[in-house]
């Protein structure tokens, strides 16, 4: 039975990663690094900021030390929202598909983007109010391959789910892991939604259909051919 859906935010909400990308290369130009779109798509797409500067740090074998990586995660966020404010796009029926579940799922964010920048892109859609549980890479030790920011998430929705259920009353029906949908568009992403045990609908923004077909249970070209009862049907798999 399906009750709650998690999605990914950049990908799979807004088109973020042109500006994610951007800001990356602006950074590492800085300090004489050249990153490309192939390598950031190949490697660092799903990791969030301090993964993907401590592993490109790494593989040019530079200092990677805590207050270097912090340095450049604040220069990075900051290109990054100035490059949002002027284009960030939410993908198409995005708005329209979160509005027509709310209220019959729980509904969560899961990203590893900062906790400002998935603000930004659900107040340029209206949505924010849809998502009461945010997890992002502030709220997270381990980034997705790793299926802690699920977890996470799941564990909030349950967590609100005890508060908001009145003392003397019969116990709440947690929510399992099997009863999440998981939206994503980056093959960590689906491997970390499958490594906490739940069923994945991956959507290609970021990644053709194909390296999905094989890890996600579902696989749709965007969210307007994404139905409650698609999803619904996943959950009733073993």
């Amino acid at each position: 039975m399906l009750k709650a859906i998690i999605f990914d935010c950049d990908g799979v909400i807004v088109d973020s990663e042109p500006n994610h990308l951007k800001a990356f290369q602006s950074v590492l130009n800085d300090i004489g690094i050249s990153l490309s779109k192939e390598e950031y798509d190949k490697t660092y797409l799903a990791m969030d900021d301090k993964g993907c500067f401590e592993t490109v740090l790494a593989v040019h074998s530079r200092l990677a030390d805590k207050a270097t990586v912090k340095k450049l995660i604040h220069q990075k966020m900051a290109i990054y929202q100035a490059f949002s404010k002027k284009k960030l796009h939410l993908y198409t029926g995005v708005v329209d598909f979160v509005k027509s579940v709310q209220g019959r799922y729980k509904l969560a964010i899961a990203s590893g983007a900062f906790r400002c920048e998935i603000k930004m892109a659900l107040d340029q859609g209206g949505i924010r109010a849809a998502f009461p549980v945010i997890v992002s890479a502030q709220d997270v030790k381990q980034c997705k391959p790793h299926p802690e920011p699920f977890l996470t998430a799941l564990a909030q929705l349950n967590s609100r789910s005890r508060l908001l259920q009145p003392a003397a009353v019969i116990p709440i029906d947690l929510i399992m892991p099997h009863e999440c949908v998981v939206i994503e568009d980056a093959i960590h992403g689906v491997m970390a939604a499958r490594a906490a045990g739940m069923k994945t609908v991956a959507v290609t923004n970021s990644y053709p259909r194909e390296p999905l077909l094989g890890l996600a249970d579902h696989v749709v070209d965007s969210l307007i051919e994404l139905t409650p009862e698609t999803m619904e049907n996943l959950c009733k798999m073993n």
